[in-house]
């Protein structure tokens, strides 16, 4: 496996080493030591799934403590453009983002810590999962609308789909982290 950081400390791309043959492929996609080994120690608790048609957009979203959540992401099948928002208040990149494609031909993988807003847009009907370190707790979610100019995150998308709940997120400059 390849573990490639990113340009915002915490965050890290997986590359999986993929074995294929005439019958298909196999590849592993998660090995405790080895994560550990290279920066990602915690222990995942929790695994999610969804699926989104093309031009869905959900996110920007994220777990306050003390239900923080790190999210180990991957597409199963289909394309997306995953998206990570620094919100580590004393952190020298907060308010920075980056991104990653993601897509059921390379299987990477994308490691977003905690502290971390978190969203994707799907550029194929897709399949998303996540490991997640933390559980879920519907009173410690907050989140920022996708749009806001002062993050200026470019989605690469025009229009996308958002449901009504995240169209009505705060600004990043309107919320304490």
């Amino acid at each position: 496996m390849e573990f490639r950081k990113t340009s915002i400390e915490g965050l890290i791309e997986i590359k999986p080493r993929i074995f294929k043959d005439p019958r298909g492929y196999f590849f592993e996609s998660y090995q405790y030591e080895l994560f550990k080994q290279n920066g990602i120690a915690e222990v995942f608790v929790q695994d999610n799934q969804s699926y989104s048609t093309k031009g869905v957009l959900r996110g920007l979203h994220l777990q306050k403590d003390p239900f923080a959540q790190g999210k180990l992401v991957r597409v199963i099948k289909g394309k997306v453009l995953d998206v990570a928002v620094d919100a580590r208040p004393g952190s020298p990149t907060f308010g920075q983002w980056d991104s990653v494609v993601l897509d059921d031909e390379q299987n990477n993988m994308f490691y977003v810590p905690p502290g971390f807003l978190h969203g994707f847009v799907t550029l194929e009907d897709a399949i998303f999962s996540y490991k997640c370190t933390n559980y879920y707790n519907r009173e410690s979610e907050q989140g920022v609308i996708w749009n806001d100019s002062d993050l200026n995150i470019d989605w690469g998308i025009e229009n996308p789909l958002v449901s009504e709940k995240d169209m009505a997120l705060p600004r990043f400059s309107e919320i304490s982290f």
